[in-house]
């Protein structure tokens, strides 16, 4: 795995700062997404259900009756499929407003109401106490200044979200719980490792997904465990 350099840069800014113009064009009463043979709604300023989460998604292992922490929900794909799945409790986190009508519509139009709820955080800061069975996030991949609330679904100043999600994600995972995340290859791959690796977590990689024929939107996911557990994914 490896990330995309050079030219390919402009091409990826190219398609990304397209994705925004359209996310905001979304009419008030939001836009209909297939995304993996079911319907999801995303109101205007959501970040779109797209190939990136589907290496995650088709592959995470959610136990029955398991708690799970979605962190960047965004149009609560995720979280949605966490239920399915047969998740006890999911709780699905962003700081984007939009995000949070987006994934509270989602989750009563697939029946996951009283199984989902849909809490607006800037990472963890409004969990609370509570540990979880297995926390999935899809984050920002690139290391580029964002200048909107929209341009923060794709674009991390600094690596900050990433490096606090780092920071603080123990505190937050039950001592044998596993952390899914998803990431790609025109995105800051080796320091997401690194980062895992510094907070004390195994880096596993599961399943690829490409956008286009060429490779050059590769999406990834990865199970991370705590250093010390061992049982398989």
């Amino acid at each position: 795995m490896h990330n995309v350099t050079g030219s390919n840069d402009a091409q990826i800014d190219r398609w990304q700062k397209g994705r925004q113009k359209l996310f905001k064009e979304v009419p008030e009463g939001g836009k209909s997404i297939r995304y993996l043979d079911k319907e999801f709604l995303v109101f205007p300023n959501t970040f779109w259900p797209f190939t990136d989460s589907q290496p995650l998604v088709q592959n995470f292992r959610i136990r029955r009756g398991d708690s799970v922490l979605d962190v960047g929900t965004g149009s609560g794909v995720i979280a949605v499929f966490a239920c399915y799945q047969g998740a006890g409790r999911v709780l699905a986190v962003d700081v984007n407003p939009a995000a949070i009508q987006s994934a509270s519509y989602n989750a009563r139009q697939h029946g996951f109401g009283a199984v989902m709820e849909v809490r607006r955080s800037n990472l963890f800061e409004g969990v609370g106490d509570e540990q979880f069975d297995v926390i999935t996030a899809n984050l920002p991949f690139r290391d580029k200044p964002a200048h909107d609330v929209v341009a923060q679904s794709q674009w991390d100043t600094d690596f900050q979200t990433n490096t606090l999600f780092f920071q603080d994600v123990g505190r937050y995972l039950k001592p044998d719980g596993r952390i899914y995340f998803a990431h790609a290859n025109f995105g800051s791959v080796e320091t997401v490792r690194k980062l895992a690796k510094a907070a004390g977590f195994t880096v596993r990689a599961m399943a690829t997904a490409s956008a286009d024929k060429a490779g050059t939107k590769t999406f990834y996911a990865f199970v991370m465990k705590r250093a010390r557990a061992t049982a398989a994914a």
